[in-house]
């Protein structure tokens, strides 16, 4: 009883929020309609996005995190991203969707950013997202891989991560 007085509150909000922005945003599109433009939006916030990025200084954090696209019980009738997206696992359990990976700067400037189904490695996109870095590369356990590591240093790069447990040091 209480999910279903929560849904009722939101919408009420959502209803409230619509009729008090009528009149500043007169031309707002449904719901259904924003879908259908999205397609024609995404080379637009590519470039946006790109001419947003920081510049390198030497210190640099990279990490990903799933995109879930659905319900793991809807995963099976999904169809909007069938053939892109794919089942994969975080640490919260198992997923449907994609998997976002991020490099940033010290100062929190956004890097590289690249978009994977969730069954792909988190290792594999880094070659390609540092092919302009150079310094020192900071990531958790998921990117500790001897070949990575002899790759990136030949770049001049050099990656951290901590060790495994069962791993000397």
């Amino acid at each position: 009883m209480r999910i279903l007085n929560l849904f009722c509150h939101v919408d009420y909000d959502m209803q409230h929020v619509i009729e008090r922005t009528r009149i500043e945003f007169p031309a707002l599109v449904n719901y259904t309609r924003s879908v259908e433009l999205i397609p024609s939006s995404l080379p637009a916030m590519y470039l946006y996005l790109h001419v947003r990025f920081g510049q390198g200084t030497g210190v640099a954090f990279i990490d990903s995190t799933p995109l879930a696209v659905c319900h793991h019980r809807r995963i099976s009738r999904h169809q909007v991203f069938s053939g892109l997206a794919a089942r994969g696992k975080s640490g919260m359990g198992w997923f449907y969707g994609f998997k976002l990976h991020l490099i940033v700067n010290d100062q929190g400037d956004l890097l590289a950013v690249h978009l994977t189904p969730a069954n792909t490695d988190a290792r594999k996109p880094v070659p390609q997202m540092t092919n302009a870095l150079w310094g020192k590369l900071v990531g958790d356990r998921d990117y500790l891989f001897k070949a990575l590591f002899e790759q990136l240093f030949a770049r001049g790069m050099q990656l951290i991560t901590l060790i495994r447990k069962n791993m000397q040091n």
